[in-house]
């Protein structure tokens, strides 16, 4: 079974789709095979890796409103056991097609059900809002991944995420986790920056990552050319940090199995 992760923060500009290329990267680096879904109109996690989402006629809204098979969405990245399902602006029509309909907070779920190739993980790029679509993905998902950048009003916002995942767990999806909260921008000389990361692990201490992702030009440039961080530069701070960060979530995986297998 794939384990699906939605990355999702309403505000704009916190490492969502950094953290979705570059953690898809990693992983398959350690040798698991991956599947990104953008999920946002911008389309960034596509151009992330390359793909000029402008000339695309197979998205993740024609798979997610029936009007094609989601296997026949599925595209090959430049990076060996990294698939994607891209996204255009088309996906702005979503909301307004299925909000009358009788689950309109299940139509990822019941897309992703039907993929046919075997990956070990799905990471959902969210929009940055708590809209439909990020219900749809949380619903879809078995935990949720929350970047925080160490800047100020870092903690802004953090209420409405917990609580839409709190909506979601009672509602439509009792068995979705935190897969963590990631801090990410960081700067070591930053007073700032130690202050905020001091309060994230102090309120969410067992859900908050050890990794800190740092603010890297690498990661920047990295984007721009449309490839991961891994491959653009693979000693940097950057790449290192994603690569720690794609270990922490396997351990975690192992300790949750453990755990399963005793109870």
């Amino acid at each position: 079974m794939s384990r699906v992760i939605s990355i999702v923060n309403q505000k704009g500009g916190v490492g969502k789709t950094t953290t979705a290329i570059n953690l898809a990267s990693s992983l398959a680096y350690l040798k698991k095979k991956v599947l990104i879904i953008d999920f946002d109109a911008q389309g960034n996690s596509s151009h992330g890796y390359g793909i000029d989402i402008s000339l695309l006629s197979k998205t993740i809204y024609e798979a997610i409103t029936g009007r094609m098979d989601i296997n026949n969405v599925i595209k090959k990245t430049l990076v060996k056991n990294v698939d994607l399902i891209p996204a255009n602006l088309r996906l702005t029509n979503f909301e307004s097609e299925v909000s009358g309909t009788n689950e309109p907070f299940a139509y990822l779920r019941k897309t992703i059900k039907k993929i046919n190739k075997k990956y070990d993980y799905i990471l959902i790029d969210c929009p940055p809002s708590l809209g439909l679509l990020s219900i749809n993905a949380l619903t879809a998902s078995d935990s949720a991944l929350i970047p925080v950048q160490c800047e100020y009003f870092a903690m802004e916002g953090l209420a409405q995420v917990l609580a839409t995942i709190k909506k979601v767990q009672s509602s439509y999806n009792h068995d979705l986790e935190i897969e963590g909260f990631l801090l990410t921008m960081y700067e070591m000389r930053s007073t700032l920056g130690k202050e905020v990361i001091s309060q994230i692990r102090g309120l969410f201490k067992e859900n908050t990552f050890n990794v800190e992702i740092p603010r890297n030009l690498s990661i920047s440039e990295a984007c721009g050319k449309g490839i991961p961080v891994s491959l653009y530069k693979p000693t940097s701070a950057g790449s290192r940090a994603y690569l720690q960060l794609a270990k922490e979530i396997l351990e975690n995986a192992r300790i949750r199995e453990q755990n399963n297998h005793s109870n």
